[in-house]
């Protein structure tokens, strides 16, 4: 570890110095996956701290996902594998008729447990979201904004904006939207899905999202904008936040 001795004259404190500095160690490979940590006590005269400022340390790594304790073994970095995210397979119309969702679909591909947080209300369209969707500002919409969850740990955000002239009376403003979820819904609603066009792009978290997601410091998220289209109309806009820790996107391609 280098810079390893605190600077005391810093306004950050030094708990996080120490969090900071072993985050490095741990995104740098010095500590990979299912490498143990040393002992609080060992850290404590490594850093010349006290045990007490190492433990809120170490609370900063295990609230952010990165480390976790085996009862009388001591400290371990997470083993944390890749998500892979077929968009092709995981947005199929066999899986909605089989009740699956996109999320449920990556769940059992990947064989984690997955939970979802939702959060859903009636809004107007900003600007970006009325030209997206090709409605006017200040149009009323419906949004679905979830956090979800891989074995309790955060992975995604996604934050769906559906006009309210197609969403209205359905399960699409529900908490739970039923099998298949959303795209399953806007087809029995008359909306057969038709198309669909994903903008990428890898960024920097804004803190919320940083937060949100328990990232640590410099992991980057995937940022990916989906309009899903029922013939010439665009019936969603799906903005979705991605741990760039975690996912691998794959796209699939039927042979020419």
């Amino acid at each position: 570890m280098s810079n390893d001795r605190p600077n005391r004259k810093s306004p950050v404190p030094v708990y996080q110095q120490i969090a900071a500095t072993l985050r490095s160690g741990i995104r740098d490979g010095q500590y990979p996956p299912g490498a143990k940590l040393p002992s609080e006590r060992k850290l404590a005269a490594h850093f010349n701290a006290s045990v007490l400022t190492v433990r809120s340390a170490i609370a900063e790594l295990r609230n952010a996902g990165l480390v976790r304790a085996e009862q009388g073994k001591g400290l371990f970095v997470r083993e944390l594998p890749p998500i892979i995210r077929k968009s092709g397979h995981r947005l199929s119309r066999a899986e909605r008729e089989r009740g699956a969702g996109a999320f449920m679909t990556d769940a059992e591909d990947m064989g984690f447990t997955p939970r979802v947080e939702a959060d859903i209300y009636p809004d107007s369209a900003d600007d970006r979201i009325a030209e997206l969707l090709g409605i006017q500002p200040g149009d009323p919409i419906f949004v679905r904004a979830r956090l979800m969850f891989a074995d309790e740990d955060p992975v995604q955000i996604a934050t769906s904006y559906l006009p309210r002239s197609i969403t209205k009376g359905t399960r699409i403003e529900e908490q739970d939207t039923g099998p298949g979820g959303t795209y399953a819904r806007l087809e029995e609603a008359g909306f057969p899905l038709t198309a669909r066009e994903e903008r990428k792009r890898a960024r920097n978290p804004t803190p919320e999202q940083a937060v949100a997601l328990q990232l640590a410091d410099g992991v980057p998220v995937l940022h990916v904008v989906r309009l899903m289209r029922s013939g010439d109309r665009v019936v969603e806009v799906n903005e979705m936040v991605l741990d760039g820790d975690r996912y691998e996107l794959v796209d699939e391609y039927p042979p020419e």
